[in-house]
Order: C-alpha cells, then sequence, then structure tokens
C-alpha cells in the first residue's frame, strides 16, 4: 500500500463557543514540511496541528489554513493601551502649539487612534481551543488520506505495469546473450578469412578462446540477475501496508544504475534498445541527450540496418 504525497482535505468541527475549518493542501516533497496559517490569538495551537499531522503524514509539503469563528455573543476583551494613547495626546497637543491649529483633542479623536482601543477575543482556556481544533484537524487529515491512498493505488498499478515490463525486457536480453557470442565467433571467422584471403586455416580453439574472452567482457548476467531482484523487491514494497517512498527511490536509482551498466558492456543493437526500454520505464528523465547521441553514435551503423536495409 502506498500514498501519493498530494492531495487535498477538509475538516469542519464546532462546539458551543467555536466553529473551527481546517483545509490541508499537500504536494510533493523530499521531507517534511508544514506551515500553517491560523490566527494571530491562536497561534499556540500551531505545534500541537504540526504534532498531529506529523503522525500520519511523514513526507510532503504541505500547506494547512485554520479558520476559526465565534458562535457567541460578546465573546470579547477590549483592551486599553493607556501608554499610547498618552502619547497621542501629548504630540497631539504639540502639533497644536506648533503651527497654531484649531481644536480639541477629543476622546472621540483619541479613541479612534490605531492601537489605543483593541478587540481581542477571549480565549480563556487553551484546552478547550485546542480540542476543537484537534478534531476539525482529524477530519482534514482523514480526507486528505482518502484522496493520497486513492492517487496511491493508481501509481502502485503503474509501478507493477512497469515492473512487468522490465522483467521482459530482461527476459528477451537473457534470451539474446548466446547468441551475441555466437554471431562474434561467426564474424571473426569471416573477418580472419577475408584478411587472409582463406590461404590460411584458423585454429578452432583460438577462435573459441577468443569468444570465450568476448563473452566474459561483455557479460551481463549479474546486473540481469540484480535487475530482476530489484523489481522483485518493488513488488514487496508495494504490497506492504508499510510502503516507503525513499526504499522505491533507492530501488530506481539501483535499477537505473544497472541499465547503465549493461548499455555501457553491450555493443549489441537488439540488447541496446532493451536498455533504452528499461531506463524509460524505470526514469523517464534518466536518459540525458548525451547519453542518447552516444548510443546513436556507437551504433549507427546497426541503426541504418534496420531503417534503411538494403
Amino acid at each position: 500500500m502506498i500514498k501519493s504525497m498530494t492531495g487535498f482535505g477538509k475538516g469542519e468541527h464546532a462546539d458551543d463557543r467555536y466553529r473551527v475549518t481546517v483545509e490541508i493542501k499537500s504536494v510533493n516533497h523530499r521531507y517534511s514540511d508544514i506551515s500553517v496559517k491560523i490566527p494571530r490569538r491562536y497561534s499556540f495551537a500551531e505545534e500541537a496541528i504540526k504534532g498531529q499531522i506529523k503522525n500520519t503524514v511523514v513526507r510532503g509539503k504541505l500547506d494547512v489554513s485554520v479558520i476559526m469563528e465565534s458562535l457567541q455573543d460578546g465573546d470579547l476583551n477590549v483592551s486599553l493601551n493607556t501608554a499610547v494613547a498618552e502619547k497621542y495626546i501629548e504630540n497631539l497637543n504639540i502639533l497644536k502649539a506648533e503651527y497654531g491649529l484649531a481644536g480639541d483633542v477629543s476622546l472621540e479623536l483619541i479613541s479612534s487612534m490605531p492601537d489605543v482601543l483593541k478587540a481581542i477575543p477571549d480565549v480563556s482556556d487553551e484546552k478547550e481551543v485546542n480540542a476543537v481544533i484537534e478534531k476539525a484537524v482529524a477530519k482534514a487529515i482523514e480526507n486528505l488520506d482518502v484522496m493520497r491512498l486513492a492517487e496511491g493505488e493508481k501509481l502502485a498499478d503503474d509501478l507493477h505495469l512497469r515492473g512487468s515490463l522490465l522483467k521482459k525486457h530482461v527476459a528477451e536480453i537473457e534470451a539474446r546473450l548466446p547468441e551475441t557470442v555466437n554471431e562474434y565467433k561467426e564474424k571473426l571467422y569471416e573477418r580472419i578469412n577475408e584478411l587472409l584471403d582463406n590461404k590460411v586455416e584458423i585454429p578452432e580453439d583460438r577462435i573459441l578462446l577468443e569468444a570465450a574472452i568476448f563473452a566474459d567482457k561483455t557479460g551481463i548476467t549479474e546486473e540481469l540477475v540484480r535487475l530482476n531482484s530489484h523489481a522483485a523487491q518493488m513488488y514487496e514494497i508495494l504490497n506492504s501496508k508499510e510502503a516507503k517512498g525513499k526504499k522505491l527511490d533507492f530501488l530506481v536509482q539501483e535499477m537505473n544504475r544497472e541499465a547503465n551498466t549493461i548499455g555501457s558492456k553491450t555493443n549489441d543493437i537488439d540488447i541496446t534498445s532493451h536498455v533504452i526500454e528499461i531506463k524509460s520505464e524505470v526514469d523517464l528523465k534518466s536518459m540525458s541527450k548525451k547519453e542518447i547521441t552516444e548510443i546513436i553514435n556507437t551504433h549507427a551503423e546497426q541503426l541504418l540496418d534496420c531503417f534503411c536495409p538494403l
């Protein structure tokens, strides 16, 4: 079972005093990165929200929005900042005297100045607020998880398909290996006879030795075994209830490394074509333009034979 890191979840909860709406948006990220947008007066709940989310969502970049609504009339405290009011009065009187301005520094004027009077919601019980937020967050996480699981199932199906295709290409490469050695031996015979004009008998044991050396240099059996092993491990991870994205990421890197090694060892166009297919299934972005160009240059003659047969 795997989960996508992309998803959206919304949760709402209300009690006698508050209605809370929580929205969670999640996208891909290498680590866990949670940012919470919540009214400043309730910022004491931020760490609890992050901790609650981390219990379910291990990786991803999550943006959490918390909307708090008070359901009780008069659920406010009005704060008077006398120090700020005094400064306003002092400076306004200085301004009046300095420039000979008319008018009085009235109560109406002072009370309208910024930061003199503040209406602050009454948050007398932080535990009560945390409790209602926690329930809303739990519902949002649940809905987020539903979406992540649904997308994760689609990703798992795609990975199963890619794994099957990979194993198919590995099997075809394994079937092709004996033919490459025989073809090399025949080409070696032909080349030597051509150079010697068929005037000298070629020792069979010498040809077999050269073929054995060729087979050893181009041997890719270990890489094929490891590719099959990695595919089997990927299936185990996909079917596990504790599937981990980092393990899958590691396996993809290893598969790509084995495919690169096979591609560097072989000079057979059929095997190379299978390597290209394997790399495209393992990582669509793994092949650079330089790698593709090198493959084409290395097998230019064979490619021409394929597309322009004489």
